[in-house]
């Protein structure tokens, strides 16, 4: 089974620090407050954050009353930046790839995770990895790129457009037909994989889990008018998926 380390990539890692660094950018814009809005209280939990990246949301539990937060990643670069940015004397982090979590000794209250699971080959092997690593009553919250967007195979435009360039509808094509997308995304050769709605929700379900909530992306009105260029597109297409579930007891 492929473990995909995209962000140990000079470029690829270059370009993702650049664009999180901008004041307005997905993540900070889109992803995270929806992602935030559909935790729990955190107050003297212990929390495992797969795919934890460059730290901030690991330093932000902390900050949010965790008891103790595990990130983990399987980048060096990533866990190199949140050692020295977003470092607290609850937090650990360790390198790891998501697929060898099952050698976690350790339950968690809450498992959380931001846009990682689309680089998994076993998506439902994986959910089932993460179930054995709760407590009982315990809740799973995490958002992945939407299946609309993973479907995009780079052999066609992600939009039809006018003349002068305004996105007229988003394009799908493929959306069937699941598995790996290889893609010239930032670099050449961009892995991720595609599955249909149906199948993360069958996953989650075979898994064991309660499906509490399921968010899809969303951004005002006027965010998407003040930076068109930016936000244009996401009034045809989410760019995520939200799902908040629970290990029933």
């Amino acid at each position: 089974m492929s473990q995909q380390n995209i962000y140990d990539n000079d470029a690829f890692f270059e370009s993702f620090q650049s664009s999180r660094n901008k004041e307005v950018n997905f993540n900070d814009c889109i992803e995270t407050p929806i992602l935030f809005a559909m935790l729990p209280d955190l107050h003297g939990k212990k929390i495992l954050d797969i795919g934890c990246g460059m730290g901030q949301h690991a330093k932000q539990y902390s900050e949010m009353g965790a008891e103790y937060v595990l990130g983990i990643d399987i980048s060096e670069k990533m866990l190199d930046y949140a050692q020295k940015h977003n470092n607290a004397e609850n937090v650990a982090y360790q390198r790891m790839a998501m697929e060898d979590i099952g050698t976690i000794n350790q339950q968690f209250d809450l498992v959380t995770s931001s846009l990682v699971f689309d680089y998994v080959e076993d998506f439902g092997g994986l959910m089932h990895k993460v179930y054995l690593l709760m407590k009982d009553d315990a809740e799973f919250v995490f958002s992945m790129s939407h299946p609309i967007v993973t479907a995009w195979d780079g052999a066609y435009d992600r939009y039809t457009r006018t003349e002068t360039g305004e996105r007229l509808y988003a394009n799908l094509r493929n959306y069937c037909k699941e598995g790996i997308r290889k893609v010239d995304w930032v670099v050449n050769g961009y892995e991720c994989y595609h599955r249909t709605v149906s199948t993360l929700i069958n996953s989650l379900i075979k898994a064991g889990f309660v499906i509490e909530e399921c968010q899809e992306a969303h951004i005002s009105d006027d965010m998407r008018q003040q930076y068109p260029a930016l936000f244009g597109g996401t009034i045809h297409r989410p760019e995520f998926i939200f799902f908040r579930c629970r290990k029933d007891n």
